[in-house]
């Protein structure tokens, strides 16, 4: 493969790593389908969801329990209950076990050395104990041919002919386990002893593992064509064949419970991500919902914010002279009735008899303020809030606040927001 190719798709990789919202392209479905083929755990970013976002804007609006059952759908669809894929139970399998024994259980019978140096002396000690031992198999005295080859393997223990000779006994003693040891021996000393092969094959027949016995039996026949191992085989091989296809059969079975397990998991993370979805986005409509509520002061600011009843008392220090107030207000804002207490100083104004007309009660343009950034996070400080709700109550509470440093110019900003949004002036 291209070493840039490699690179490139090493970067993407990393990428969707550090930044999963990169799967939530549309483009990159079929990628999102191959990682739940593979059942990779694929964040709920990769699905175009946030995260945590809901828990943390939840904290700070959190809607009432009647609110948010408004905004469920009235009809809810009862979740299916998934049923579960059963288990795979193998049955058994109807095999003829006849001729099929117990596995013998005695002790180990004596082996050789294999890393002996054998002298001449040696092998023909072995070869006149083979020659006795066939005497013995001729007579049909079993146990007496064991103990002739058993005393040859000591004299001779690098002979894999001899250990094949006592696992042919062992065989016609149906001794299968004692016969598979012999065998074992023999082919590590030859690894293509077809005498072996035979008897490990016919050993396995008596114990019942039919295809491991028609493994050992077809390699004997290629190693060395026997008549008598290929009708034997003949035997063998059904048996095995029926084995075999019962296992392929659960074999395939279980692969398809595999596969459909898969799916109805692949099919289950997307409706749960589909739902976590579905839910982050009525979250949002109710937090969107909640954020317009508390970003305008309920109902508006009463009667366009009450006017400011009574003037402000006592008049202003330092001498602007008595204002006549203004008596239409502003349109819907009630206007400054009492007008402004008379100051030395400055002569009085006359008033503003035309107010400002066509107010909006209440806060207009809220969007506009809210996407301040400073007045948002001012917004955030308790002590601006409290001020706020003071002013709220009675308007007069403003000069409380035009010296502090921290209140005076956010309620001053935002009072300048609200007048620039009224309506209209009616003229002065």
């Amino acid at each position: 493969m291209d070493a840039q190719k490699v690179a490139e798709l090493k970067a993407f990789v990393q990428l969707c790593q550090k930044t999963p919202a990169v799967l939530a392209d549309p483009k990159l479905e079929f990628f999102r389908d191959y990682l739940e083929s593979l059942n990779a755990d694929v964040p709920a970013e990769a699905y175009g969801l946030k995260a945590g976002a809901a828990a943390k804007e939840e904290e700070k609006a959190e809607p009432s329990k009647m609110e948010s059952e408004a905004a469920k759908p009235v009809v809810e669809e009862a979740e299916e209950e998934e049923e579960e894929e059963p288990e795979i139970v193998e049955s058994d399998v109807e095999i003829d076990e006849e001729g099929v024994v117990e596995g013998d259980d005695d002790p180990p019978q004596k082996m050789g050395d294999a890393s002996k140096d054998v002298g001449d002396e040696e092998r023909d000690a072995a070869q006149a104990a083979k020659g006795k031992a066939m005497e013995a198999l001729a007579e049909d005295n079993l146990e007496a041919a064991v103990a002739h080859l058993t005393e040859a393997i000591l004299n001779n223990p690098t002979s894999a002919l001899l250990y094949g000779n006592r696992a042919g006994v062992f065989v016609r003693m149906k001794k299968p386990n004692a016969a598979i040891r012999d065998c074992d021996e023999a082919l590590k000393l030859n690894p293509d002893s077809a005498r072996a092969y035979k008897s490990r094959g016919e050993a396995k027949a008596l114990l019942g593992q039919w295809e491991a016995a028609a493994a050992d039996l077809r390699l004997a026949s290629r190693l060395d064509y026997d008549e008598e191992v290929n009708s034997f085989l003949k035997l063998v091989e059904p048996r095995a064949h029926r084995l075999e296809e019962h296992r392929r059969k659960y074999d395939r079975l279980r692969k398809e419970r595999e596969e459909r397990v898969a799916v109805k998991e692949r099919q289950r993370r997307r409706k749960a991500a589909q739902a976590a979805y579905e839910e982050e986005k009525r979250g949002e409509e109710e937090r969107q919902k909640a954020g317009r509520g508390a970003g305008s002061f309920p109902g508006g600011f009463p009667g366009g914010m009450g006017g400011m009843p009574g003037g402000f008392p006592g008049g202003m220090p330092a001498g602007m002279g008595g204002m006549g107030g203004m008596p239409a207000g502003m349109g819907g804002m009630g206007g400054m009735p009492a007008g402004m207490g008379g100051m030395g100083g400055m002569g009085g104004m006359g008033g503003m008899p035309g107010g400002m007309g066509g107010g909006a009660g209440g806060m207009p343009d809220m969007s506009q303020m809210l996407n301040d950034p400073e007045l948002l996070m001012a917004l955030q400080n308790p002590a601006v809030m409290a001020a706020m709700q003071d002013v709220m109550k009675n308007p007069a509470n403003l000069l409380k606040y035009q010296n502090d440093p921290t209140v005076g110019p956010v309620l001053m900003k935002l009072m300048s927001k609200f007048g620039g949004a009224a309506g209209g002036a009616g003229g002065m």
